[in-house]
């Protein structure tokens, strides 16, 4: 069938109809190579022999509710490296498009895409002969109103029907909060987004109350997920513990929480339960400098603030008098720090396992960026999935079960004497894992609290 050519702007809406999708925002990008299409709970199964895959596609952007199950054959699966860095193996499908007047087969990759501003990408394999595309321009092909889109989409939006959840944290734009979200709105609860700064306490024995902006009182939730940034640590957990005592189940405890957070007590409670770390020492006094670079087996060694995370606050002092200058500087801020061997056979890698409900869900290598020797993912590293030894993933369940985290991203390195535990995340990121991995480990949250209140017989009727 011969395609007239088409002229476009670099936003357009077009339609998929092999999967139903009467309408989707797509970002046509001729500096892309190939197309791919936001899909979520992504899963390979076998059809006549063939390998198929079944997914989850939200048209809608910032619209978990609006959810289009749909199954479509394999025709390959490519290595495709994300604009963050992220090394992804995305399923490869085929499917027909129509834009204008014109419809035509593109092959198309399925990823999650909630971190980007379009539920579609069209890239230039798929526009060769078929369209032009004039970059100065948006919808030339026209727009398509709410209600069309409301017509359209009707019969796909979820409604409610399960549990009241809230998402207690600090920034609803967060791709893993926006995810936390979606997972929990794709399984029919009713989910609500609770800003930490906005929320404040009624301390009474008989009707304790927790208040949001303008005087709502929050009474009427089955469980809250706390997603707490480190320097909103005290007044996130004291929220925590209020609505627990309220009866609320938190997916994370305030205790747990608070205990995680305390790198020191941290280290102490998992090394009381014989889980293996790096060798560490921690001191106030300047006086005791030197001793203490000596027992971590002397340069070069990481120094780490105690309230740190996601990479901050921790600095590699490759010699002596560089390690002797940097720990007497934060001395003399009243800082507290850790100072921690180095494990230079890690090669600037790490290992996250991302714990739910004492399971390892998931696990990726992290691999830290030219120059850097911090493997995290928001200092420029790259992830890709890796397979753990039974060993680590022994290490990963014990190190979130002596914190009592029911979600937590356990952090481990290969030393030349076995794997190495660093960190217990009580918040961990959800992006590189699920970019990593294309799995709902959101979606693994929910399920969690559903289990934990579906025993208790707590679901609300």
């Amino acid at each position: 069938m011969s395609v007239n050519k088409i002229v476009v702007g670099s936003e357009e809406w077009c339609s998929l109809p092999d999967l139903k999708i009467k309408a989707i925002k797509v970002r046509v990008d001729s500096g892309a190579k190939t197309s791919a299409l936001h899909a979520v709970n992504i899963t390979p199964f076998k059809k006549d022999g063939n390998q198929w895959v079944r997914y989850d596609v939200h048209p809608l952007q910032d619209d978990g509710k609006t959810t289009i199950h749909c199954e479509s054959p394999v025709i390959d699966k490519r290595k495709v490296k994300s604009s963050s860095g992220l090394v992804e193996v995305r399923y490869v499908i085929k499917t027909s498009l129509s834009m204008a007047t014109s419809t035509w087969d593109i092959e198309i990759t399925l990823a999650n895409r909630d971190s980007m501003g379009y539920r579609m990408l069209l890239g230039r394999q798929a526009m060769s002969g078929k369209i032009l595309v004039d970059p100065e321009a948006s919808f030339k092909l026209g727009e398509v109103s709410a209600s069309m889109l409301e017509n359209f989409y009707k019969v796909h939006i979820i409604k409610p029907s399960g549990l009241k959840i809230g998402l207690l944290a600090s920034n609803p734009e967060l791709y893993s909060n926006k995810r936390i979200l979606e997972a929990g709105e794709e399984r029919g609860h009713d989910m609500e987004f609770l800003n930490i700064k906005d929320c404040y306490i009624k301390l009474d024995a008989r009707t304790p109350e927790m208040h949001y902006r303008g005087g709502r009182i929050l009474d009427d939730f089955d469980a809250i997920i706390p997603r707490i940034r480190p320097s909103m640590t005290f007044y996130g957990s004291a929220l925590t513990q209020h609505f627990e005592a309220m009866g609320v189940y938190a997916l994370n405890s305030a205790t747990a929480i608070r205990q995680s957070r305390d790198k020191l007590y941290a280290l102490q409670l998992l090394i009381n339960n014989g889980l293996p770390i790096p060798t560490t020492g921690f001191a106030k006094s300047p006086l005791d400098t030197n001793d203490l670079i000596k027992m971590v087996g002397g340069a070069p060694l990481i120094v780490k603030l105690l309230e740190g995370t996601q990479g901050k606050g921790v600095v590699l002092a490759e010699t002596k008098k560089a390690a002797e200058s940097l720990i007497n500087a934060f001395k003399s801020l009243q800082a507290n720090i850790l100072v921690q061997e180095f494990i230079k056979e890690a090669d600037g890698k790490d290992i996250r396992c991302f714990v739910v409900n004492g399971k390892v869900v998931e696990s990726i290598m992290r691999t830290a960026a030219p120059g850097e020797f911090r493997a995290n993912i928001h200092m420029g590293g790259t992830a890709q999935l890796i397979k753990v030894t039974p060993e680590e993933r022994k290490i990963a369940i014990l190190a979130a079960k002596t914190m009592n985290l029911k979600v937590a991203g356990v952090d481990i390195i290969r030393g030349h004497n076995g794997p190495l535990l660093l960190e217990v995340n009580s918040s961990p990121g959800l992006e590189g894992i699920e970019g990593a991995s294309n799995k709902d480990i959101a979606g693994k949250m929910i399920e969690a609290i559903e289990k934990e209140l579906k025993q208790g017989k707590r679901i609300r009727k």
